[in-house]
């Protein structure tokens, strides 16, 4: 696993830009010595084999964790949306990327503190924790309380995450790009660039404490959910300050009773249903860490609304759409909407097209069996990357997806495996119905 312990941000454009050459001169050093062992041996190594040592893999991973920013998007977006049919290797450097992050050490963390808040701020708190409990790849998040009684959660951004976001894209691009471990084929430029487009998103707090705002309103009558309130005091151009909300991991709740975790899958994914075909606003970041639970009261405390999108309505209609002609067994209409979602064009050979299509039957015949969805029993994940897998062999690259679709696909896939994880039992023909 990557070190997480505190690493100052590398912060400007040169200095990230050096690190980032220093890591290609680094791997390109251990290929050429790697090489020539090999050659002095009698050997012709594949250049592939010299790349995806353990300690290129390793390095890599390291300093990308380092980097934060850019290579931790990129291996959110690629890992979780097209992780299928990426090399072993690739998929896990990014599924490090999406777990791990370092921190800043304390005395970074107060130089930016200081320089977003007025002279003396120290005076205002009465306890500040150096250390965060939450790290990203923007910013990373400590808990305080104010003198005057308010226990806030302050997301404070690394420091020239923001200035290098451009750059920072376009370096791990050329370093994905030159590693090898792409798939033949693959179409990395549509990541490249809505990478560079949320984490610019991402970047702008004011955006989120307006999401946040919005949440909390359409969440107003719904008891069961908890939204933290924006704190304006305190926050700035590079600084959210919010409301702390007591929770624990959601995932502690897989230690539950059946029924409590059936309830809570339920209305996770009731919530993702009305987000979709009812606001057309979703928070479309799954990662475990933005829930919350409060065994004592059963509600769950949603967090992070800096991923947070709109939903075009044609797209809502679309996979509408799309889940009627599923669940009544109407082929011929599935194919037809995932043309229209994007999902399924007519550059795709037929046999390739009839694998696709194999795989959603593969989902809505799980979804279409009656009774309610057991998500520990079912081995729909396992058929699934399976049948991926098979599609990968016979020279299927993943075609550019449009965004908005992937963000959806990304919701759906995290909300499974939140279930799964919860071992839950859920209705979903009841849930299905109410937008039906």
């Amino acid at each position: 696993m990557t070190d997480n312990t505190p690493r100052p941000v590398p912060a400007g454009r040169l200095n990230r830009l050096a690190r980032m050459g220093g890591l290609g001169a680094g791997v390109t050093g251990r290929v050429a010595l790697g090489g020539a062992r090999a050659l002095g041996q009698g050997k012709r190594p594949a250049l592939r084999d010299l790349l995806l040592t353990p300690q290129n893999v390793t390095r890599v991973t390291e300093q990308l964790a380092r980097m934060r920013g850019a290579a931790m998007k990129i291996g959110q977006l690629v890992s979780m949306d097209a992780g299928e049919v990426l090399p072993p290797e690739l998929a896990q450097i990014m599924a490090r990327l999406r777990e791990d992050a370092h921190r800043m050490p304390p005395a970074q963390l107060k130089r930016v503190l200081s320089e977003e808040w007025p002279r003396g701020w120290l005076g205002a708190f009465e306890r500040f924790d150096v250390h965060p409990i939450a790290a990203a790849s923007i910013g990373q998040v400590h808990r305080a309380r104010t003198r005057d009684s308010r226990d806030l959660a302050i997301k404070v951004q690394y420091p020239g995450v923001v200035e290098s976001i451009d750059s920072d894209v376009a370096n791990v691009g050329a370093l994905l790009r030159l590693s090898g471990l792409l798939p033949r084929g693959f179409a990395l430029a549509p990541y490249l660039e809505q990478a560079r487009r949320q984490l610019h998103e991402e970047a702008d707090y004011a955006r989120e404490a307006r999401q946040l705002a919005r949440f909390a309103e359409l969440l107003t009558d719904d008891a069961g959910f908890v939204v933290p309130r924006f704190d304006p005091d305190w926050s700035t151009g590079r600084i959210l300050a919010m409301s702390f909300e007591a929770g624990t991991p959601i995932e502690t709740a897989a230690d539950a009773p059946q029924e409590v975790r059936d309830a809570l899958a339920t209305r996770l994914l009731a919530l993702t249903l009305r987000e979709i075909f009812d606001w057309h606003l979703i928070q479309s970041d799954p990662n475990f860490a933005n829930y919350r639970w409060r065994p004592e009261t059963g509600q769950i405390v949603l967090l992070d609304f800096g991923a947070a999108r709109v939903v075009p309505k044609r797209l809502a209609l679309q996979y509408r759409a799309l889940l009627a002609a599923g669940l009544s067994g109407d082929e011929g209409g599935v194919a037809r909407t995932l043309a229209e979602i994007g999902l399924l064009d007519d550059a795709v050979a037929g046999d390739h097209r009839a694998q696709i299509l194999a795989i959603v039957e593969m989902v809505f015949a799980a979804l279409r069996a009656p009774g309610p969805f057991d998500f520990a029993e079912t081995d729909l994940p396992r058929r699934m990357q399976t049948a991926g897998e098979a599609l990968a062999r016979s020279g299927f690259a993943p075609p550019p997806v449009p965004m908005d679709v992937l963000y959806l696909q990304r919701k759906f896939g995290g909300m499974f495996l939140l279930a799964a994880r919860l071992r839950a039992r859920v209705d979903l023909h009841a849930l299905f119905a109410a937008h039906l």
